[in-house]
Order: C-alpha cells, then structure tokens, then sequence
C-alpha cells in the first residue's frame, strides 16, 4: 500500500514530462524542421506536432518577414568619393528545411552578406549615381542578395538604401557644383529667350518692310502712344515712306499744270505764243 502512494505521482510526473517533450504547438506563421536520430524527417506545422521522446528533436522557422538594419558601411565610389552608407533588409523564410540545413545560422549570414554585397555594388558606381539613382542601386543590390540566398531558403523581398553621409568637404563641393550648375542653366535660358526675341523681332521687321502700309499705321501709333504718355516736346523724324504718296500726288499735279501752261513748240519761222 505504501509503495503504490509513491509509484502513482512518480508515474504522473513522468508521464507529464513526456507529453511535454512529445507534444508541441506552433502558430500559423511557425514551421518545425523535425530531426529523428540526427536525420532530417520532414517539415510540420503549424498546430500540434508530435514528437517521439528522445529519438526526435525540432527547431522552430519564423515564415514571417524579418528586418535586418544593416550598419553603417565605409564605401569608396568609383570616382573615389569616400562615404557612410546604411541599409535596411527585409527577408523571409520560404525554405525551412535549407534554412536550418544549408547555413549555420541564416540570420546572421544574411546580415554579413548584405554588408559585403551593399560595398561591392556601392563600388562601383559614381557619387553622382548613388544620390539620384537611389531606388535602382537598391534593387540592384536586392537582386544580388536574392540569388544567393536562394540555396539558403531565404527570399530577399526588398534592401532600402537611406542614408549615404559624405564628409563637410564633399558637402560644399557639391553645393558649389549644383550652384554652378544653376548659372549655367539661367544663363541658357536667357540666351534662348534672347534668341527667341531676336528671332521675332527680324520676322515683324520683314513683314513691316514688306508691307508699307503697316510700317506707316505702326508709326502713327508709335506717335499716338507717345503724345499720350508724355507731356513734354517731342521731336520726332518724319520717315519718307508716310509722306511719298502725297509728294507723288504733288509731282503729279505740276506735270499737269506745266503741260496745260505752255503750248507745243510750232514749226519754224513761228513764234512761240502763250495761252
């Protein structure tokens, strides 16, 4: 009687170490990579697994997307630009089975990849490059990591460059190169509008010279627009083609006059008589 009061809890407990070492729960976003005698079996979950005491073991995969702040690197561009770059790294799990077999420890190795692959690709790229062509560089390095994480059973579904710090030295230059490069295009831009207003000008000119009668009614409009903006004298030069027509008008009517006046030459040993 007395032995069995000890036998029963030490059956209890037993059994309830065993169910716990045997039984285990995963959530919906967890993978157990199950291992019998040290020889990879199969992937289970999510929900209860089963395991067999000391003949199985499991590791536990998170499926979901993993964010890595990839640290502060010291990259050289290729026009020899020396610069901080940092990153961050979004991963996740597709393959549990190459994640726990394929790498030791796929956290870490995917971080330490991602440092070396963001120097290699910064490299060899122009400073102008990695500031206005950010988001490329970015996926250029994505499609790097991505392919060589593949055997690992990882997916690298996106690297986000967001800082590249330059030293004060380069700073100014920079300044100074874009504040040049400002003039430049004012001064572009004033030289066209200059052109443009040339242009326009020798096309009203010629269709001025071409037409006579414009260049007079633009004259007297000239002089409409000054007689009513100025009180003061002004002196202004009469050009020849406004008053043409009536020094024509004006040649016109002597001839006339001097042909009416004065009678044809008679003939010889006739004296000239006037009207």
């Amino acid at each position: 009687m007395s032995s069995s009061v000890f036998v029963i809890p030490v059956v209890v407990v037993v059994a309830f170490v065993l169910a716990t070492m045997s039984i285990r729960i995963l959530r919906e976003y967890e993978r157990a990579v199950v291992f019998t005698l040290g020889r990879f079996e199969k992937v289970k979950g999510p929900g209860l697994v089963f395991l067999i005491p000391f003949i199985q073991e499991m590791v536990r995969v998170d499926l979901r997307i993993q964010v890595i702040e990839i640290p502060s690197q010291d990259v050289i561009s290729r026009d020899n630009v020396s610069m901080k770059v940092d990153a961050v790294l979004y991963f996740n799990v597709v393959n549990p089975e190459h994640a726990i077999i394929q790498v030791q420890q796929y956290l870490p190795a995917t971080n330490m990849l991602a440092q070396t692959t963001l120097r290699a690709v910064l490299g060899q790229h122009e400073l102008d490059e990695m500031l206005s062509e950010r988001k490329k560089l970015s996926t250029d390095v994505q499609a790097i990591l991505d392919a060589q994480t593949e055997t690992w059973g990882i997916k690298v579904s996106n690297v986000e460059i967001r800082t590249v710090e330059l030293t004060e030295n380069m700073v100014r230059a920079i300044a100074q190169q874009a504040e040049a490069e400002r003039d430049r295009r004012a001064k572009v831009i004033h030289a066209e509008a200059e052109f443009q207003a040339s242009q326009t000008l020798v096309n009203a000119a010629q269709i001025l010279g071409s037409i006579p009668a414009a260049m007079q009614l633009r004259y007297l409009q000239t002089l409409t627009e000054i007689g009513a903006e100025q009180n003061s004298t002004v002196i202004f030069p009469m050009p020849i083609d406004i008053i043409k027509p009536f020094l024509e008008i004006l040649d016109t009517a002597g001839k006339a006059a001097a042909t009416n006046g004065v009678t044809r030459i008679p003939s010889a040993g006739s004296a000239p008589r006037l009207a």
